[in-house]
């Protein structure tokens, strides 16, 4: 769970394995402070999101190729279609941080509203809002892709 919201966030193994073991680290450090098997889980997550959040802040001005973006020259063949799997990542990126987690922890992640809500310590109502912006934006760049417009 915790790796797999850095890598769906990110996009990149190494940083999210990085960020992953850093979050084990810090549970390691705090332990005494986990009450149950749900609240460990709730502070994994919000561990989680908020280090990808702030990665992805501090290397925004940073140039970066990761190990994913290489393919292999055997690579097999991936179910689906590559082609909108891939504009679908490239819509996503350019969300803002806070609406990508969102959209990461919902149709990734599969939380509910009130979950990343929780999670985030934000109104539900901010995360639906939040969301269908997102949503909008995507489908609206995707759009533009499609028509072979410039996507801004």
């Amino acid at each position: 769970m915790v790796y797999s919201i850095g890598w769906h966030f990110l996009r990149d193994r190494s940083v999210a394995e990085d960020l992953a073991q850093d979050v084990f680290l810090g549970l390691h450090r705090n332990m005494g402070g986990i009450e149950s098997p749900a609240h460990l889980t709730n502070w994994l997550r919000q561990a989680m999101t908020r280090r990808c959040i702030d990665w992805s802040r501090r290397s925004a001005q940073k140039s970066r190729v990761s190990l994913e973006a290489v393919k292999e020259p055997s690579e097999p063949a991936r179910h689906g279609d590559p082609f909108v799997s891939g504009q679908i990542v490239r819509a996503m990126a350019h969300l803002p941080e806070r609406s990508r987690m969102m959209v990461v922890l919902r149709y990734q992640e599969d939380l509910d509203p009130n979950e990343i809500a929780e999670l985030l310590s934000v109104p539900v109502g901010t995360v639906k809002s939040t969301l269908h912006r997102a949503l909008g934006v995507m489908r609206a760049r995707l759009a533009r892709i499609r028509n072979g417009a410039s996507p801004k």
